[in-house]
């Protein structure tokens, strides 16, 4: 099922269980604009949320995550959320919510061979997948694969069964998301796997905080605090995950951020400074020049894309 608006819970008539039972019974996906929506809580199924502009926040547990264009966060079945637009312009968010029977499917499709598929082909695996729920970095196949969802789903009379084959390939690329999220975990030092995950978790919880908050001053205390670990042991084990200190991460998302505003905004160097959460033109442009050998200026004329 396919809505380009998003639920108004005060709007008259609207069945809240009415609504909330289609997510039973079908893949749903939320394709909308808006300026303001908040929802105070809601346990869904498994889903990605992204947005293709602007920036929605969402409320996992006790720390908080912004999606912004670029970024898709995992959310697993049963998981208890808030989320919340709250911006001048209208963002577009975009939202795909999994049956469970459907997602059950084709994890097993992915997990046995074809001779068990044969004599048995309409079993489903006993569980969900477990994910990592952290942002994601939209990979040149996985755009692909949500652009062409979207322009099915935009063309008159399109058809549900097209829509769900593109749902099948999109869920067996968040299976291999999971694999690899596994293997950055498997390299955590501890001995036990339970050990290595939880780590990870909270690693990525550390991760999001940085991605979240880039335009302020996140200390190590306050991101150690929100992913409940001591700042030598998260120093330590981002290091080994994601072979920068939070700091070195930190610069990289910053100067990112900043060579997405010099190729597509009008905006001053020292305005995109300021909302690249620099503290000076000088540093940036010497931080800009040392990661990508080109200036800022130069970047911004060349046409070149560095990112």
């Amino acid at each position: 099922m396919y809505f380009t608006s998003l639920p108004d819970p005060k709007q008259p008539g609207f069945n809240e269980e009415l609504h909330y039972r289609k997510f039973k019974n079908h893949n749903i996906i939320f394709s909308a604009k808006s300026t303001h929506s908040y929802c105070r809580r809601h346990v869904g199924c498994l889903s990605i949320k992204t947005v293709l502009s602007g920036e929605e926040w969402y409320g996992i547990n006790s720390h908080k995550v912004a999606v912004r264009p670029g970024q898709f966060l995992i959310l697993n079945d049963q998981q208890s959320y808030s989320c919340e637009i709250n911006s001048e312009k209208p963002v577009h968010t975009l939202s795909v919510f999994f049956k469970n029977s459907f997602a059950s499917e084709v994890l097993r499709d992915l997990t046995c061979d074809e001779e068990m598929m044969l004599d048995e082909p309409f079993s489903m695996a006993e569980k969900l997948p477990e994910f990592f729920q952290t942002l994601n970095p939209i990979s040149d196949t996985f755009r692909t694969l949500l652009v062409s969802l979207l322009n099915t789903l935009n063309k008159p009379g399109y058809s549900s069964n097209t829509e769900d084959e593109y749902l099948v390939f999109i869920l067996r690329y968040l299976i291999s998301v999971q694999k690899s999220d596994r293997i950055r975990a498997n390299n955590i030092n501890a001995v036990k796997a339970a050990t290595k995950s939880e780590l990870y978790r909270r690693l990525c919880i550390a991760k999001d905080v940085l991605h979240s908050s880039f335009m302020d001053e996140p200390t190590l205390e306050l991101i150690g605090n929100t992913a409940c670990m001591s700042v030598p042991q998260l120093v330590r084990n981002f290091k080994t995950v994601f072979h920068a200190t939070p700091h070195q991460y930190l610069t990289v998302i910053r100067l990112k951020h900043a060579a997405g505003l010099l190729k597509n905004n009008s905006l001053s160097l020292q305005e995109i400074v300021w909302a690249s959460g620099f503290e000076n033109v000088s540093s940036f442009c010497r931080l800009f020049k040392s990661a990508y050998d080109i200036s800022p200026i130069l970047f911004r004329k060349s046409g070149a894309t560095l990112i």
